[in-house]
């Protein structure tokens, strides 16, 4: 296999592929979800409530922070992470966006 052309699609396109490739491991939805309803959250009370080993917590974590949806400060030894609001809600904006593309009921492709 080749390797992917992303110069060929949009700048807006790459966007949605790579937020929609981190948000697809449902560790990653578990994660976010731990955080949203705890409002911010210590990596070692992620490893009790997700259900999986610290370092593999950790790497889902840095992806997640890698595209800014989450954001973490230094507390000690610790890192608490918290939701980035400015980021959650572009990316709210993006596929709310793409989703709300207008498709007709009456369209009929087969």
């Amino acid at each position: 296999m080749g390797l992917t052309k992303s110069e060929i699609f949009s700048p807006l396109q790459n966007e949605l592929a790579g937020i929609a490739k981190v948000l697809g491991h449902p560790a990653r939805i578990a994660i976010l979800q731990e955080i949203i309803k705890s409002k911010s959250c210590i990596c070692g009370d992620l490893v009790q409530e997700v259900g999986l080993a610290q370092p593999t917590i950790s790497q889902h974590l840095k992806e997640l922070k890698n595209i800014g949806l989450i954001k973490g400060d230094i507390e000690g030894t610790r890192v608490c992470y918290c939701i980035n609001p400015e980021k959650w809600n572009h990316v709210k904006e993006l596929f709310a966006t793409f989703l709300d593309s207008n498709i007709s009921p009456n369209d009929e492709c087969c």
